[in-house]
Parts: C-alpha cells; sequence; structure tokens
C-alpha cells in the first residue's frame, strides 16, 4: 500500500511564447485546468504505476474540489482520509512555453488545514510506503514522518517546494528526493562537506544513514545510500511540457520500492515515467500507464 500524505490542488494551465520577466505581460495561446497538487499527482502516479494508493489531504467544499479529486476516483485511489476544509480548495496557477518549462505559484487553501490529527487517522503500517512533500503545513509532514516510523513503514520525503524551514526534516525520512536546485539549498542549509554535489549528497547519506535521491531532468537520477553511489541514465525525449516530471518520478518510485525491485531497478522505472510524462500538457492528465512505461523500458 502507497499512503501518499499531502496536497489536492486544481491547475489552471495556461501556454504562452515564454515565460514572463518580472512585470511584464505576454500574450497566452492556450487555457485549460486540470486536477493537481503534488500529492495527489503522486498519488496518481502510484495508482498507474499499479500500486493500491491512499490519499491523506484536504480538499474545499466549492466546485473545483470536484475536478481536482475526479481522476483520483477514477484510479481507484482511496479517499476515505479526505478532510473537507472550510478554505478553497488549493489552486496551482501555471505558465508553460513552447520549450516546455513552466514557472508555478501555489496558493495553499484547503491544503494549509491539513494537521498532525489527519495523519493520526491515516491507518499506518508495516509494509506502507509514505510519501510526502512540502505542500502542506511542516508540522504535518514532521508527524506523517514520525508516525511513518513509529509503525514500521518506509518513509518517502519529496523536497519540493523548497521550504528551508523543512531541512531538520531531511534526517528523519528514509528516502529523500529532490531536484538539483533543492537538494544544492538544502545542501547549504544543513552544512553539508563536499567539494560538488556529488560529495554533499554522500556525505548526506553517511551522516544521516538515508539515502537521497536527486532528480537530474534529461541526465536522469543519481542516488547516494551509506554504502555506495548510483547513477541512473533516462530515456530521450522532446519535452512538452515537465510540470508532472518530478511527481510521477516519486510516485512510481513508491510503488518499485514497495514491489520489492532494488534501488538501480526502481530509479530505473521513476526516470523513465518521468520522462514519458514531459510529452504530454499538464501534470495528472499526463502521468503515463504500467503498461507505457513497461514497454519504454523495453524497447
Amino acid at each position: 500500500m502507497i499512503v501518499v500524505i499531502g496536497s489536492i490542488n486544481l491547475d489552471l494551465i495556461a501556454t504562452v511564447h515564454r515565460l514572463p520577466k518580472p512585470g511584464e505581460t505576454v500574450p497566452g495561446d492556450t487555457f485549460v485546468t486540470a486536477p493537481g497538487g503534488k500529492g495527489a499527482n503522486q498519488a496518481l502516479a502510484a495508482a498507474r504505476a499499479g500500486a493500491a494508493t491512499r490519499m491523506v489531504g484536504a480538499v474545499g467544499t466549492d466546485p473545483f474540489a470536484d475536478q481536482a479529486l475526479a481522476l483520483l476516483k477514477e484510479a481507484g485511489v482511496g479517499l476515505s482520509a479526505l478532510h473537507r476544509a472550510q478554505s478553497a480548495t488549493g489552486t496551482a496557477h501555471i505558465l508553460v512555453d513552447r520549450a516546455g518549462e513552466n514557472t508555478i505559484a501555489v496558493v495553499p487553501g484547503a491544503n494549509g488545514e491539513v494537521s498532525p490529527t489527519h495523519v493520526a487517522q491515516a491507518a499506518l503500517c508495516p509494509g506502507n510506503h509514505v510519501l510526502l512533500q512540502l505542500e502542506i503545513p511542516i508540522e504535518t509532514v514532521g508527524a506523517g514522518l514520525e508516525a511513518t516510523r513509529a509503525a514500521g513503514a518506509v518513509s518517502l520525503l519529496n523536497t519540493a517546494p523548497y521550504r528551508p524551514e523543512a531541512a531538520p526534516l531531511l534526517g528523519k525520512a528514509d528516502y529523500v528526493i529532490a531536484n538539483e536546485t533543492e537538494f544544492d539549498l538544502y545542501a547549504e542549509a544543513l552544512s553539508l562537506n563536499g567539494a560538488d554535489r556529488r560529495a554533499r549528497m554522500q556525505d548526506f547519506a553517511r551522516t544521516s544513514g538515508r539515502t537521497v535521491i536527486v532528480t537530474l531532468g534529461a541526465d536522469g537520477a543519481w542516488a547516494a545510500t551509506p554504502e555506495t553511489f548510483l547513477t541512473v541514465p533516462t530515456i530521450k525525449i522532446a519535452p512538452v511540457d515537465t510540470v508532472g516530471a518530478g511527481d510521477t518520478f516519486c510516485g512510481y518510485l513508491a510503488t518499485a520500492l514497495a514491489e520489492g525491485l532494488g534501488l538501480e531497478q526502481a530509479l530505473r522505472r521513476a526516470t523513465v515515467a518521468g520522462a514519458l510524462a514531459c510529452l504530454k500538457p499538464g501534470a495528472q492528465p499526463a502521468i503515463p500507464l504500467k503498461a507505457e512505461v513497461d514497454a519504454a523500458i523495453a524497447s
């Protein structure tokens, strides 16, 4: 079972010729809405990867709530731990340029009401793999990590979006997943030793006893454990939209680890899934199915 404790949003997505500079207005091409939120994205990715999945989070009672939950319901993600908040459903305001790069502003809304009380209702147990991110209150993420360890489950902390106050939590997760920018910022906040990123990853793994994974976009992923260092390539693609790549990686990684795959093989599946998620616009609509990932790995 994959349990995701995290955010649920409705994404408001506009495509533009290029991303605007501060104070600049640029023309747009299209506008769509799609279910999103890092937590919900990762839950859907885990479900599409073939895992039984449960989502712990919050939405409002507004019209955006049903839209935000639509694909999770379609995929069979368990929503019994869902909280209906007085706040509006969270939203993400996304601009995507013609090269597939994006900028995102997130308005938390109901996600700000996900509390340690909701973590206690998650019914965690041994064998669970628990995914957390940083779009919900920091104290709730901390409570989730503690509850996961107390239950004898496995925790995976995705360090996005970067929040400096979250740095002390990294050493409490079994697996830390960051993109290269996030890791470099946390490495500075944690005063990690080393002349380059690889050395600082190894320093974190040795001193914490945990595994840290850094995603590198088109260059795949690196992973440092207390014993070894892995470099895993990905497939070559022409990206359309990169917005869902990181969350797809996390959901597929958690599922592969829960299925008993070794870390290197799990990373390979996750990098391929993340790459395939860049071939369609949007976050959740672009998350590939297990059969698509299997075919890409086999080809």
